[in-house]
């Protein structure tokens, strides 16, 4: 193997899986090695693992990737956002497990906080759920007085999963998280780009107790424990878009995954629509800061998981007049409706396994063209970009395409974070090959065009009646 021919190296700490791997100086990866993350325990809206078997498989992933070069090339990390523990800081280990961005805990705290959603989401360019860091933070203080003393004191660390490994890794020296992922805590003023005093006071979470907020490059910080340097830290999705679009503002991304996202990147404050997620992509050394759009569909692949996807081809949409949500935990951007979940117009007793799969594709192939629909209006798309694991399905695939009045490619590139955790490692010094091939539609589906148009006046409808 020729080493001169590393980059850098990338970790992405993943919900389902760990990956590390190799990028060489023309973008492409190399020995890319993965594990299982750690199992989560669910309960009771409860989503919980072992902090400490994930850092042990991050570290087996990484030291094995690593140990296919010479050489020490810099470290890309990405992360899954919102994802936190609580650790003693004498002994390292942690006081709760760690607790996934998937918990729901603080959902008691987003009720008593409904008066204050609309300055959450003017400081935050996010809205007041409990996927977020803060509100479930909050009600693990509520309902342990006694832990705001381990905090103040500094007996207790808490931090994203980012944050706690970096601890772990520099033998306790530095703490901190960079602006991506501190952005999706709902405690970071994404337009001062630092914690607030005012979101802090309103969670009841003292600023004392919060990691440092660094740029997501130019990190330089040594991981004794590992023996690399990270130059990178990012949350995942931020990642994949850099990965996928760079800074391109007339393109989106649409990944399809355990759940899905749809965003494009944009000046800030250029589209702050109401419901839509303002995202801090990255932050580079000079405190510059990349924004970007985002609507989400709310696990989408727990949805779809009983059905068989893979035989439904986009002839079988629009058969019928039936309408439908597949978001079990709730519409999510820019609608944020728990009240609506699995939902069918009509009754599906009569239908067949494979009418009710296309009905539940259906609806992920119209909210994504909704969205796309959405930042198209605002300011001209060019084109769209499909990501993650069911983006595979043609069914997919074709349906999204012919619902948007603009070009959609598929990325054949499958690793985007790890590829985009690399190309922040390297400075984006670096510029990452664009795998894509354009879905091309042979037998235009009309009445799939037509139910679309139906299916979002009844969406319209269904969200003012309740």
């Amino acid at each position: 193997m020729d080493y001169t021919l590393i980059s850098a190296i990338a970790l992405d700490l993943g919900t389902t899986s760990i990956k590390a791997a190799l990028m060489d100086h023309q973008g492409n990866l190399q020995h890319i090695v993965t594990q299982p993350a750690p199992a989560i325990n669910s309960h009771n809206g409860h989503y919980e693992s072992s902090a400490l078997d994930y850092a042990e498989v991050a570290e087996q992933v990484l030291k094995e990737c690593a140990a296919q070069t010479g050489d020490k090339p810099p470290l890309g990390l990405c992360s899954q956002r919102s994802s936190f523990l609580i650790w003693d800081k004498a002994s390292g280990n942690p006081v709760t497990p760690l607790i996934s961005w998937q918990d729901d805990r603080g959902s008691s705290c987003c009720d008593r906080l409904h008066a204050s959603t609309s300055t959450i989401h003017q400081l935050t360019g996010l809205r007041l759920t409990a996927y977020y860091f803060a509100p479930k933070l909050n009600v693990l203080l509520q309902e342990n007085p006694a832990w705001h003393e381990k905090f103040v004191h500094g007996e207790w660390l808490v931090g994203t999963l980012d944050t706690f490994l970096i601890w772990r890794w520099t033998h306790g020296q530095h703490f901190l998280t960079d602006a991506s992922m501190a952005a999706r805590t709902l405690l970071m003023d994404i337009h001062q780009q630092q914690w607030s005093g005012t979101l802090c006071r309103l969670f009841d979470i003292p600023h004392s107790i919060l990691a440092h907020i660094k740029p997501s490059i130019g990190l330089n910080v040594p991981l004794p424990h590992i023996g690399l340097t990270l130059q990178a830290s990012v949350g995942d999705q931020s990642a994949a878009l850099i990965a996928s679009l760079t800074d391109s503002q007339t393109t989106a991304l649409v990944n399809l995954g355990t759940g899905g996202f749809v965003i494009r990147s944009l000046a800030k404050d250029a589209f702050a629509s109401d419901g839509y997620l303002q995202t801090l992509v990255y932050q580079n050394d000079d405190q510059q800061s990349q924004f970007a759009i985002e609507g989400t569909l709310n696990s989408i692949a727990a949805a779809l998981a009983p059905y068989p996807v893979q035989d439904c081809c986009s002839e079988d949409l629009a058969s019928n007049d039936i309408f439908c949500l597949a978001e079990p935990s709730g519409l999510g951007a820019p609608y944020f409706r728990k009240d609506w979940g699995i939902y069918f117009s009509q009754s599906t007793a009569d239908l067949s396994t494979q009418q009710i799969t296309a009905l539940m594709l259906e609806a992920v192939v119209f909210r994504v063209a909704r969205i796309l629909e959405d930042f198209h209006h605002h300011a001209p798309l060019t084109e769209a970009y499909l990501s993650g694991g069911l983006s595979e399905l043609p069914c997919l695939q074709h349906g999204i395409a012919q619902c948007v009045p603009f070009p959609v490619f598929h990325l054949q590139q499958k690793e985007t974070s790890l590829q985009g955790a690399a190309l922040l490692a390297c400075g984006l010094k670096t510029t990452g090959r664009r795998y894509a091939k354009q879905i091309v539609i042979e037998h235009r589906n009309s009445a799939l065009s037509e139910k679309y148009q139906h299916w979002k006046n009844w969406l319209d409808g269904l969200l003012k009646a309740r």
